[in-house]
Parts: structure tokens; C-alpha cells; sequence
């Protein structure tokens, strides 16, 4: 099978299930957000010495798909059968963010994004995922979308902050905290 279709060449494509868009329809931009943000995921597990924190970075990448593929849907199709995600992986996200504050000093300032190009990583993939949350957001605004896609994206970004405080924590770098002029 040829990568190249040729089909896209007049700027359209088509969505799970066949219906033929262009390309630059907010639908294309949150699932093309969402995949440049689970491409970030993948830098963050390809650069994670954690085992624990690598094996569920290449999970948030399977809901990560999964969240794509829900919004690469034809929503007027609705025989298309799906994977789906649950509110248990919401809570995943959750319990590992309320793991992680267990050893980390309560936030008393502003973190700027750096210290050390690992927290920096997660910083990157923090901002396009809130990108692709006000993406879905918007898309929600127009045709309607499952809540969840929203709230595990919202979850995400959190869950991504905290990984970078945790990944300074560990890593024993300080946190760039912003201090702003008087």
C-alpha cells in the first residue's frame, strides 16, 4: 500500500467513515492538535528514565489515539464503531498527579517553562495540549462532541505540569519561578 493517495492534493480529506472535508475545518485541527501532541508525549517516554512514568506516558498515547480517532469520525455516521474513552482515565491521571504532589514542595509561585530540557519537554507538550482542549472546545461549540474528549484533555495538561515539576524534583534542578518587576 502507497503512503501517497493524492486524494488531499486539492486540500480535502476525508474523515473515518468516508465524508470528504477540507482540510482546514476546526474538526482536521483538533485531531492534527491532538496528534502533534502525542507526538510530544512520545519525546517525553522516549526521554523518561522513570519506568513507571514511561509505561503510562505510552498509555496516555494509546488514549491519546483513541481521542483522535473519536474526533477523525464522520459524526454523521454513526455506525462507525469506535474506541472510546472512559472517566477511569481521567482518574488515572489524578491519582498519579496526587502521587507526585506527595513529594513535591507545595507551589508558592509561578513556574516559568525551563530549568533543564526534560521539564522543558513537558512544558512544550502542557501548551499543545491546551491548544488542542481549546480546540475541542471550540469544536464542541459548534457540533457536539463527547464532554469527556474535554475533560481528559483538561486533566492532561494538568497531569503535564505536574510531570514537569516532578521531572525538575528528580532530576534535582530548581524551578525557574517567575518573579516579576516591582
Amino acid at each position: 500500500m502507497k503512503i501517497y493517495t493524492k486524494t488531499g492534493d486539492v486540500g480535502e480529506t476525508s474523515l473515518f467513515g468516508g465524508r470528504r472535508v477540507l482540510k482546514s475545518e476546526l474538526r482536521i485541527d483538533a485531531y492534527g492538535t491532538v496528534d502533534e501532541l502525542n507526538s510530544w508525549i512520545g519525546l517525553l517516554a522516549d526521554t523518561q528514565p522513570d519506568i513507571a512514568t514511561r509505561q503510562l506516558l505510552r498509555q496516555i498515547q494509546d488514549r491519546l489515539f483513541t481521542l483522535g480517532s473519536t474526533l477523525a469520525a464522520d459524526p454523521e455516521n454513526d455506525k462507525l464503531k469506535v474506541p472510546d474513552l472512559h472517566e477511569a482515565d481521567v482518574a488515572l491521571l489524578e491519582s498519579t498527579m496526587d502521587a507526585y504532589e506527595a513529594v513535591l514542595s507545595p507551589l508558592r509561585h509561578f513556574v516559568l517553562p525551563g530549568g533543564h530540557i526534560h521539564v522543558s519537554y513537558c512544558h512544550l507538550a502542557r501548551t499543545v495540549c491546551r491548544r488542542a482542549e481549546r480546540l475541542c472546545v471550540a469544536l464542541h461549540a459548534s457540533e457536539s462532541i463527547h464532554p469527556l474528549l474535554i475533560k481528559y484533555l483538561n486533566r492532561l495538561s494538568d497531569y503535564l505540569f505536574v510531570l514537569a515539576r516532578k521531572t525538575a524534583h528528580d532530576l534535582n534542578v530548581e524551578e525557574v519561578k517567575w518573579m516579576p518587576r516591582t
